[in-house]
C-alpha cells in the first residue's frame, strides 16, 4: 500500500473547479449558452446624510435601467444587449457579460422613496438615499424626578 501525501492546495483547486462548473451551469439559461444572467458590481457606502449606491453598468443608458421601490425594497433591473456582429472567423476570448440583471436592496426603516435621487453617468449608476432620522429614545420621568410625590415609595421592614 502506497502512502499519498495530502496537499491542501490540490483539494482547494478541485473545489474551485467544481464551484466554477456549478456557477457556469447556474448562470446559463436554457440551452442557449450565449444568454446569461449577470450581476453588475455594486458598492454601497455612507456619505454624510446619504447612503450612496453605485452600480457599474458600462454601455447602458437611462432607458436600459429601471429603479423601483416597493415597500422597503429598492430594485435596480435592466438588460445589457450583446452588440457583437456575427462574422466568419475565430473568437479567442469572450468575457463581457450580457443579458438581464436584477439587484435588490433592503432600505432602512423610515426611508422616504420620493427622496431618492440618482443618475447614470459614464457607465455608473449612482443613487443617493437620504438616511432616515434616527429615533431618539424617549425618557420617562418617574417618581421625585418630576417634582411630584413619587408614585412608588420604598419601604423597609426590620425584623
Amino acid at each position: 500500500m502506497a502512502l499519498v501525501r495530502w496537499e491542501p492546495s490540490r483539494e482547494l483547486e478541485a473545489f474551485q473547479t467544481d464551484m466554477n462548473r456549478l456557477f457556469d451551469s447556474f448562470f446559463r439559461s436554457g440551452t442557449d449558452s450565449t444568454v446569461r444572467k449577470w450581476a453588475p458590481p455594486t458598492d454601497l457606502t455612507e456619505d454624510g446624510k446619504d447612503l450612496v449606491l453605485r452600480i457599474d453598468l458600462p454601455g447602458m443608458s437611462d432607458e436600459d435601467v429601471t429603479v423601483e421601490v416597493d415597500g422597503s425594497v429598492l430594485t435596480v433591473s435592466g438588460e445589457r444587449k450583446d452588440h457583437r456582429e456575427t462574422k466568419e472567423g475565430s473568437v479567442f476570448r469572450l468575457e463581457r457579460s450580457f443579458g438581464k440583471f436584477s439587484r435588490s436592496f433592503t432600505l432602512p426603516e423610515g426611508t422616504e422613496p420620493d427622496s431618492i435621487k440618482g443618475g447614470l453617468e459614464n457607465g455608473v449608476l449612482e443613487l443617493r438615499i437620504p438616511k432616515p432620522a434616527e429615533k431618539q429614545p424617549k425618557r420617562v420621568v418617574i417618581g421625585s424626578q418630576s417634582g411630584t410625590k413619587p408614585a412608588i415609595e420604598a419601604s423597609s421592614t426590620e425584623t
